[in-house]
């Protein structure tokens, strides 16, 4: 304890570099815990994203994946319907969600695009939460009965058709039977995805239009919605000795933009990590050295009076890790209160790569980073502090003492 208090002391010898060290190995711990926070709120959004695009399992034909589909629904599951009944009698699933991919030419009488279509069940806007903005009419409801086909389109392949809500399109696209067909609908919804090239080509029907245009009942894919996202990995083993006739897909395996950006911000974030660490090490280093200097002749005093270089070694160590200590506490505060802050006060980020829409910042604090920073920071701190210290408590008595 004595050594301890000691230590504690000897901060206070010069208190302005002490707290310039303290301030710049806070403002490195906060650095960190920001860089961290960002980039997990950032793998926390996607994968939610991912999850609720196409859900926590996806069941298709087995060749689905792995093989091209000469015409549409060619690798389509059959009986969708039973097994949609047999999955959500599990109490661990929310829902199950059938989805039927489809692409053509839709015209207004005057002018013809391709366009990228989407058959859904109206639960699925529910499902997947604010993935899109409705910019005019309405969506999809689920106790819609209107009989007639509606579509909603994307607001750029509204504008190119100059069609507004209530205005009537056709859509032409080939059957399951090689020949060519068309249903009209009317314009229910105009929406936007933030995704320019999407909004171009984007139509979605329900999802028994969409078969009827395909003239078949088959299904591209069933997602199947979990409860609780933490048992997506057990529920899909679950399924793969359940339905080993079919193909069984994670989430994340079709989750391709959620995994390039988390390596990317793996790399950037962990360079950053390490130039921040540096900086910490330098800083503290420099502090080390400079004490050291002022105080050899303490030191030769010490070891004449028969301290042990050990505990001479000791007491600088402790001092560096004080610091370290102090000024990861005083940067887990200041992380807090930027991501509190940040909760209260919506700072809006500019448009992601390939899109239009923004989305507000946010900054997790993560207990386990603060515990692995703070860890770090400290043994960076004490081992920078033996490197400058070692030499000079290694310095003979008589040199140390006759040291000006």
């Amino acid at each position: 304890m004595k050594w301890f208090l000691l230590a504690w002391s000897n901060l206070g010898r010069n208190r302005r570099r002490t707290l310039a060290t303290l301030l710049l190995t806070a403002i490195g711990v906060t650095g960190i815990m920001a860089t961290s926070g960002f980039a997990l709120y950032t793998y926390d959004s996607l994968r939610e994203f991912a999850m609720r695009d196409k859900g926590h399992v996806i069941l298709t034909h087995p060749a689905f994946y792995r093989e091209q589909e000469d015409y549409p629904l060619h690798y389509g599951l059959n009986n969708a319907n039973s097994l949609e009944q047999a999955l959500r009698k599990d109490r661990r699933v929310r829902n199950t969600l059938a989805t039927v991919e489809f692409s053509g030419l839709i015209t207004n009488g005057d002018k013809s695009t391709i366009f990228v279509g989407e058959g859904i069940e109206p639960e699925l806007f529910q499902v997947r939460g604010p993935s899109m903005r409705l910019d005019a009419g309405r969506l999809f409801g689920v106790a819609d009965s209107n009989a007639s086909a509606q579509a909603l389109i994307g607001k750029s392949l509204a504008s190119n058709l100059k069609v507004g809500v209530g205005d009537g399109l056709t859509l032409m696209s080939t059957t399951v039977d090689g020949a060519l067909n068309a249903i009209d609908v009317i314009v229910r919804g105009i929406v936007s995805t933030g995704v320019p090239e999407l909004d171009s080509r984007l139509v979605m029907t329900r999802i028994t239009d969409a078969q009827r245009l395909l003239n078949s009942d088959r299904i591209t894919r069933l997602g199947v919605y979990l409860n609780d996202s933490a048992q997506a990995d057990t529920f899909y083993n679950i399924l793969e000795e359940q339905y080993p006739q079919l193909g069984i897909t994670a989430w994340h395996e079709r989750a391709f933009f959620y995994t390039s950006v988390r390596n990317l911000y793996n790399r950037i974030f962990g360079v950053m990590g390490l130039v921040i660490l540096a900086m910490v090490g330098f800083a503290v280093f420099n502090t080390a050295s400079m004490s050291v200097m002022e105080r050899t002749r303490e030191i030769g005093a010490l070891a004449a009076m028969g301290t042990r270089r050990g505990e001479i070694l000791r007491l600088f160590l402790m001092e560096a890790g004080l610091i370290g200590l102090l000024g990861s506490l005083v940067g887990l505060l200041l992380s807090g209160l930027l991501s509190v802050g940040l909760m209260v006060f919506e700072v809006q980020m500019p448009p992601p790569p390939g899109q239009t829409e923004g989305y507000p910042l946010q900054v997790y604090w993560s207990s386990i980073m603060a515990v692995v920073s703070s860890a770090i920071v400290v043994v960076l701190a004490v081992f920078a502090s033996g490197v400058a210290t070692f030499r000079g408590v290694r310095k003979p008595i008589v040199e140390a003492l006759n040291y000006a």
